[in-house]
């Protein structure tokens, strides 16, 4: 019954859209890049699997990568070029596989890449990989962290031409030092040519390393162009921030990966929120280039245009994927285009070659912080159409009495629930959450019917604020945790999503390893040795391996050119006394939109937890991850929920399910589908969510029909 109300198609809907658009000129037939194109549309022309045969869809082959599954979350998306099929671990590794069949034809380690030291701080595999080829040479670049590695893509040999002894070091050329710089790369960037554009992540407090776009020789490795995304005195977009944050300031960071038009030369970057990502008193005014998405001249790095999506964003409103480049029709006329989505569940449509709005946009004001020192913005920008993705209005969960009474009662006090509502010190609900609405992998984008597909998210979190204790008041190892640490891993320790629980921490580390990390940085998180000294460290590491909260001399802990006064009090989601997500279900939910009249042409619960669906819920939906590719067959695939670890196919036009499959665990990445021996493969990464507790693998699954069939 509930699906049966969530299915909004229409007989009409089907004829309008079909054969609507002429075929796309591109062979889509491949996936030699992230997102099956630098278009980033995650579309396949291949045909022969289809609604009426997809019920006979089964394994073809598995490839365990062999690596050690708690190491990291797997959750890439595979490349095929070459005639190989590409893959990366969990640990960093990269595999060549032969694409019809899974056996292996060479493996990679990036261990020995970086002196030794890479597993110190290796959080998880990255999102995808990247492919060039030159006149005499083709290479696959991966990524282990902080570093950019090349190898020989015919024999998994590491290329010492390129970089440092075959890699290039991101903390390197942003104007930090780069020992204490906390810059990696989870999302591979682009290739226009032979120039490499990357972004990077970092962390969400200050202090840590400004989120600049860059350039580098895919030969060489040498740095070719730089842009400023905390702009520098002289350039634009420098007044939107006070006068010395340049030097300072931190993020404002492209973490989810570019579009390219090659035909234009442009790269399309989305960019997320500024640090700190909570209490912006630091960062006063708009803060170009954050929250935007910016069109450069993929050769010089020169900007092109840019939209500012969120103003002195205070709610981690990160852009989280690339935009897809589309092509729609209005009014008869074929406009080049990019849909960007975000996390709170809206898409925007912009013109390709001028970055304007092409549906209205309207100018919400928006209500003043009361958290001192704070200055939020006074109005934010909302396009008018699409129609969201992600429901708006936040309401408690129904599920079951008991469940009702416990959210509501946690959401007592706090502020009332408003889109653009600031950060405070009662508390409010973000609805969509800090993960979306809108996730990494995006949208999917079909040339026949111009329908967009998109996944979402549609749980609560809670963002409450709390002071950070004055520089004087430090006087015990706990006190600098409070000030340096809880933002990210929270006040119990436990961590949550990118940020690893520290309990027990001191049984799987050293206290050099401790001390290490907390000087150096690792991944995400920056080093603190321009904070604390050598005193101050060790009493921290202490604290956090071994529990001893000792004394702290203030002298130990050096002034900064920020204050932050404020930080968040952790990453907690809004959960019922069971675990469910505290709103009214659905919980996860897969869209159809026609882009050219920003309608829903159909909305479905996506994915269900089992032990609910026993009960009869069975259309409750389920927190997910990754995106969805569709195909000309006719097919919609999507791994994504959390939940469960199913792997599905839906019906592109009616959003009926067709096809299911169980996966050893949950599949968050964004699958492939290719041809190879004469047979249409769908490969997924089975690597489990971020989760904890949850099973992790590290199991690529290729499906595909029956030979002959």
């Amino acid at each position: 019954m509930m699906r049966a109300r969530w299915l909004l198609v229409a007989a009409l809907a089907v004829f309008t859209l079909a054969d609507c658009t002429p075929k796309h000129a591109r062979d889509y037939s491949g996936w030699g890049a992230y997102g099956g194109g630098n278009e980033q549309i995650k579309y396949s022309s291949l045909t022969e699997i289809t609604p009426e045969n997809v019920a006979n869809l089964d394994v073809a082959w598995t490839y365990d990568t062999g690596a050690d599954a708690t190491r990291g979350t797997m959750h890439s998306t595979p490349l095929l070029a070459d005639g190989r099929l590409f893959l990366a671990g969990p640990d960093g590794s990269i595999h060549a596989v032969n694409p019809a069949t899974g056996e292996r034809l060479w493996r990679y380690s990036p261990q020995a890449a970086a002196d030794g030291d890479t597993n110190t701080y290796f959080r998880g595999a990255p999102r995808g990989l990247m492919y060039w080829r030159g006149e005499l040479e083709s290479r696959v670049y991966g990524i282990n962290g902080r570093y950019v590695f090349a190898l020989d893509a015919e024999t998994g040999a590491l290329v010492q031409s390129f970089g440092a002894q075959g890699q290039i070091d991101l903390r390197q050329d942003l104007g930090r030092d780069p020992d204490t710089s906390d810059a990696e790369l989870g999302t591979p960037g682009v290739i226009y040519k032979d120039v490499i554009i990357l972004g990077s992540r970092m962390g969400e407090v200050l202090p840590t390393s400004p989120g600049h776009i860059r350039a580098y020789d895919a030969r060489t490795g040498a740095l070719r162009w730089t842009f400023h995304t905390i702009p520098h005195p002289g350039e634009a977009g420098y007044e939107t921030w006070p006068a010395n944050a340049w030097t300072y300031s931190g993020g404002a960071n492209a973490w989810s990966g570019f579009s390219l038009d090659e035909a234009r030369g442009v790269v399309y970057v989305p960019t997320g929120s500024a640090a700190s990502d909570f209490y912006g008193a630091d960062r006063i005014g708009d803060n170009l280039y954050a929250n935007s998405l910016i069109a450069l001249n993929a050769e010089t790095g020169e900007r092109i245009w840019h939209q500012q999506l969120v103003r002195h964003d205070l709610w981690d409103r990160d852009l989280p994927a690339p935009p897809s480049l589309v092509t729609i029709t209005r009014n008869g006329r074929r406009i080049d285009a990019l849909a960007q989505t975000t996390k709170s569940g809206h898409i925007w449509l912009l013109d390709r070659d001028t970055g304007e709005p092409l549906f209205p946009v309207d100018e919400v004001p928006a209500a003043a912080s009361t958290v001192p020192g704070e200055v939020a913005a006074q109005s934010q920008r909302v396009p008018r159409l699409p129609v969201p993705f992600a429901e708006q209005h936040f309401t408690v969960t129904n599920r079951t009495p008991a469940a009702h009474a416990a959210v509501s009662a946690q959401i007592r006090g706090m502020d009332e629930l408003a889109p653009f509502t600031p950060p405070s010190l009662a508390g409010r609900v973000v609805y969509p959450g800090f993960d979306g609405g809108g996730e990494w992998g995006g949208g999917a984008f079909d040339p026949e019917t111009g329908l967009f597909y998109v996944n979402a998210n549609e749980v609560p979190w809670m963002l409450r604020l709390i002071a950070n204790p004055d520089r004087a008041s430090l006087t015990n190892a706990s006190d600098l945790f409070g000030s340096f640490c809880a933002s990210c891993h929270g006040g119990d320790r436990r961590g949550s999503g990118d940020f690893p629980s520290l309990i027990d921490v001191g049984q799987r580390r050293s206290q050099q390893d401790i001390r290490d990390l907390i000087t150096n940085g690792a991944g995400r998180m920056p080093g603190f040795a321009a904070a604390l000294d050598a005193e101050a460290i060790s009493a921290l590491a202490a604290y956090v391996g071994a529990g001893r909260n000792g004394r702290v001399n203030v002298d130990a802990v050096a002034a900064q050119p920020f204050d932050t006064r404020y930080r968040n009090d952790g990453w907690p989601k809004l959960l019922d006394p069971e675990g469910y997500p505290g709103s009214t279900p659905p919980w996860g939910t897969l869209t159809a939109i026609d882009l050219s009249t920003g309608q829903h042409v159909w909305r479905i619960p996506l994915g269900e937890y089992p032990a609910l669906a026993a009960q009869g819920q069975s259309d409750t939906g389920s927190e997910n991850y990754g995106g969805p590719v569709v195909t000309a067959g006719g097919l919609v695939f999507i791994g994504a929920t959390v939940a469960d670890h199913k792997f599905r196919a839906f019906d592109k036009r009616t959003g009926a399910l067709l096809w299911e499959h169980e996966l050893p665990a949950s599949a968050i990445g964004t699958p492939a589908v290719y041809e190879a021996g004469g047979r249409q493969f769908i490969v997924t990464a089975a690597g489990g969510p971020r989760t904890a507790g949850e099973p992790r693998g590290s199991t690529y699954v290729a499906f595909a029909l029956p030979a002959g069939n």
